[in-house]
Order: C-alpha cells, then structure tokens, then sequence
C-alpha cells in the first residue's frame, strides 16, 4: 500500500496541484492584506473613516459585558453573538480580486496556446526516398543509401 502511495503522490499531476494550493495559500495571504491595510482604508476615509472590519451587529449581550461595544474585538471579548458583516465584505473584495487574477491568468494561458496552435508549421527538411524508405535531405536528387535517382 505504502509503495501505491508513493507512486500516486509523485505522478506529475498530484505534485503540480500541491505546488499550486501551496502558492494559492500564499497568493490569498497578500491579496487579504492588500484589501485590509491598502484598499478598505481609503475606502474607509471616504465614507467618513468608516473602519469595515468593525462593522457587525450584536445579536445577544455578552456575560462579562453589556453593550453597547466600540468594537468587533470587545464585542467578542465579552463574550457577545455577532454577525460580522464587515469582515465578510472584506472577504468578498478579496475572493473578486482573487477570482479575477485568476481570470487574467487563465486568459493569459489559453491566449498563448491559441497562438501556439495558429502558428505555421515549418516547412520540412527531410522526405521520404520512395524506393527504400529511408529520410533523406527535401533537396536531394539521389538518395544517399539505395542510390535511386528521386524526382520531384
């Protein structure tokens, strides 16, 4: 079991899907900072220093600590049920930043296939000699091996 094991985590496809998650892991860390520390303060500045993190809603008083709460972080310290919807616009901007990286990618990617297939073949180099089958140079008029006179 250990050696089918081994041989199904090292195909290629298996290798280049945990390369993959690792980065995406990595690409989803930057594009969460991006949107808390660089795009939601200036949005946050323009609707009047609104800070989305702590937009939430309280849906019952915490035990240590009756409301009203100044932020998300003592509404939950004191133990309060929230619904914080401002983390969950925060999330939203990240997944469409993401989703569309990932779109540019993919667009990027296909494009250059499309152009791999449309590119002309090369013109060839070699042809078949009709009497032994052999290749032999497309500008040969006599094949070098059965010594037959080709034409054409």
């Amino acid at each position: 079991m250990f050696q089918e094991f081994k041989k199904f985590a090292m195909r290629g496809n298996v290798l280049d899907m945990a390369i993959g998650i690792i980065i995406g892991g990595a690409f989803g860390t930057i594009v969460k900072s991006l949107v808390d520390d660089v795009i939601m303060p200036p949005i946050g500045l323009l609707l009047g220093g609104v800070d989305f993190s702590n937009f939430f809603v309280v849906l019952k008083d915490g035990v240590e600590k009756a409301g009203p709460y100044a932020a998300l972080a003592d509404a939950k310290a004191a133990g309060a049920v929230t619904i914080a919807y401002g983390a969950f616009i925060n999330s939203v901007i990240s997944f469409l930043i993401v989703a569309f990286a990932v779109f540019l990618l993919v667009k990027s990617f296909n494009a250059m296939q499309r152009k791999q297939e449309a590119a002309p073949a090369a013109e060839p180099t070699t042809k078949e000699c009709p009497f032994c089958f052999s290749t032999i140079a497309i500008k040969a008029t006599r094949c070098p091996n059965c010594t037959s006179e080709i034409r054409g």
